[in-house]
């Protein structure tokens, strides 16, 4: 009676368009008054703990600000020029160096939507202006996009961490050789479509301008060593990594590319001034700088919408937390996971179980909610059944990449139609043949276990922990 209550809830709730955080407090708080002894302010008190009590829940608001300081500056343009200066003489290279800088955004950004918004906003246009169809520009950013949440640091593994209470840092570092795959497989994908259509390439700008394009976008893509390296290297924890990422970007928009903030008009140099004075006077004015910060409009509105965004998300998983309190309690899991392992199910048939419920929900909800619902019940039943649980996130947020493509919630789906100006029939179309090809990703990942083990496990030997 009390799954049946809890579930059926929750799924009315739903189903009226009530918000999924308050679907989630809700039917959770009517369980708990209904078959439950515990008090109202029990409830409150699980709601505080749950989000203070996770340490790793902290890096979340952290990598959003940093993503909101990036996504704001010029670090994606600076990005897609080195991308288009490496790859784009390649046939099909403008496609191929949109995968590109995709991959490296989503490596400063932790956030999927946020990718397909700041690479997408400036490629799909200049893609159709270089000859290449919109429909297949469309789609190709689209997905590239989901990598978002499967290249380090992602906000959806730092979810799934504080679900589960798994290594943080182990996620990152197993979802790092499966990003870089997923891109691979799609900038292959690209060239084979480029030699049939005979798409378009771009001439090749020379050593020197590529050095210029890197160069430029070493500010940003510095980010990637700073944050990857300090976790993977053992220096710092990835909330501790997060934290240090929010002030690199903050600098780097600021007061390094200048692209918002008080600096934003300022020359470095002004034709007759002499270099010392130069320097003078840009010191002067980014101490100025630094006092004008608090009150600076753009700086300001940035920091509000990662406050929004941190705010709503938070508030979704404090909830889902509260859900997942009820489901331990009744021992919800336990029981699904003696009833599944009592049916003599293998492991390799679970995994298809598991796939088939992520991709149902992901069609419906959003991936947090998913993994705050799902991975405590699924969890438990992976680990008796001998499923690695680092193997289990990295499917987990596999699937989430193409809920991100999946209708009536896919997210990037969302961002593509506002781009582009198309309709939402239009962009789901455009996403199918790629769609297809994550698919078979998926699968790869799911019975290839030492694709997502290999990193995690090489690190673990070489620090001298077996």
């Amino acid at each position: 009676m009390t799954i049946a209550t809890l579930f059926l809830t929750l799924f009315i709730c739903m189903f009226l368009g009530m918000p999924i955080a308050i679907a989630l407090g809700f039917s959770s708080m009517l369980t708990i008054m209904l078959f439950s002894s515990d008090s109202l302010a029990s409830i409150a008190l699980k709601l505080y703990a749950s989000s203070s009590e996770h340490y790793t829940l902290l890096a979340i608001p952290f990598f959003i600000l940093s993503s909101a300081f990036l996504s704001t500056g010029g670090v994606a343009r600076r990005i897609i020029d080195f991308a288009m200066d490496s790859v784009g003489h390649i046939r099909g290279g403008l496609a191929m160096a949109s995968v590109m800088a995709c991959m490296l955004f989503a490596a400063v950004s932790g956030s999927s939507p946020a990718t397909v918004a700041a690479i997408g906003s400036i490629v799909i246009v200049g893609m159709v202006k270089a000859g290449y169809p919109e429909k297949f520009a469309a789609g190709v950013i689209t997905t590239s996009g989901t990598l978002g949440i499967l290249i380090p640091p992602s906000i959806v593994m730092l979810v799934y961490a504080a679900a589960t209470e798994v290594s943080a840092a182990r996620m990152f570092m197993a979802g790092l050789i499966p990003g870089l795959m997923m891109g691979c497989l799609l900038m292959l994908a690209i060239y084979i479509v480029a030699r049939i259509k005979k798409l378009p390439s771009m001439p090749f700008p020379g050593i020197r301008k590529l050095a210029l394009s890197s160069a430029k976008a070493m500010g940003g893509l510095a980010l990637i060593v700073i944050v990857l390296g300090s976790i993977y290297g053992g220096i710092a924890s990835p909330t501790e990594a997060a934290a240090v990422a929010t002030v690199y970007a903050y600098l780097i928009a600021v007061f390094g590319y200048r692209d918002i903030g008080p600096l934003k008009q300022v020359a470095w140099h002004n034709a007759g001034e002499s270099l010392p004075r130069a320097a003078l006077r840009n010191l002067g004015q980014m101490l100025l700088a630094l006092i004008k910060t608090p009150i600076d409009k753009e700086i300001r509105h940035v920091v509000r919408d990662g406050a929004k965004v941190s705010i709503m998300l938070l508030f979704i998983i404090a909830n889902a937390m509260l859900f997942a309190h009820v489901l331990t309690t009744e021992r919800i899991p336990h029981i699904i996971a003696e009833a599944i392992v009592g049916m003599g199910l293998p492991a390799w048939g679970f995994l298809i179980i598991v796939n088939l419920l992520l991709l149902a929900a992901g069609n419906f909800m959003e991936p947090s909610a998913i993994l705050l619902i799902m991975a405590p019940i699924l969890f438990p039943i992976a680990t008796q059944l001998g499923i690695d649980p680092i193997h289990l996130g990295i499917i987990m947020v596999v699937n989430m990449e193409i809920g991100m493509l999946t209708p009536p919630v896919g997210l990037n789906l969302f961002v593509t139609a506002g781009i582009t100006g198309h309709s939402m029939g239009w962009v789901i179309k455009a996403c199918l043949p790629w769609l297809s090809l994550m698919l078979g990703f998926l699968l790869l990942i799911t019975y290839v276990p030492q694709i997502s083990l290999f990193l995690p496990e090489l690190i673990d030997k070489l620090s001298g922990y077996n």
